[in-house]
């Protein structure tokens, strides 16, 4: 049973819509963290990146990577792609990707519960990391090397 080439070209326009919002949180929330762990613990400044962070996190980011993950994992299925091994390097950044949404999400309790302490200049350097990823993935997707 397949999607026929219309199912099939929908679940990739969600597939890329979902990526390009879950890619939209990943390059913002690091940089939440930077400008909330210079803000004062119970300062109002603080308390409004609480909110911010959760909302993008819960609202956008997490409903954007099960939705990421659903269509792509529809694509290769309907695709029949599990013979390309570009694609299980993809699945590997992909993964890379996601386990540092985990640790995103772990961050935010901490601020949330005032703990934090790792300082800014970590989190402007945690902030690149989605682009490297990214631009890992665009080249396999793209180029299809292997």
């Amino acid at each position: 049973m397949g999607l026929g080439s219309t199912g099939y070209n929908i679940v990739l326009v969600v597939h890329i819509f979902a990526v390009i919002a879950w890619m939209a949180g990943m390059f913002y929330l690091p940089r939440l963290f930077v400008y909330h762990a210079d803000a004062e613990r119970g300062s109002d400044k603080s308390e409004t990146f609480k909110v911010m962070e959760r909302r993008l996190y819960r609202g956008i980011m997490t409903p954007a990577i099960i939705a990421t993950w659903l269509a792509g994992g529809a694509l290769v299925y309907f695709g029949d792609w599990e013979q390309a091994r570009w694609v299980w390097a993809k699945v590997a950044l992909v993964l890379a990707m996601s386990g540092l949404h985990g640790w995103l999400g772990s961050r935010i309790r901490t601020f949330a519960a005032d703990a934090n302490t790792t300082p800014s200049r970590t989190y402007r350097m945690v902030n690149e990391i989605p682009t490297l990823i990214l631009l890992g993935i665009l080249v396999l997707v793209v180029l299809k090397p292997f």
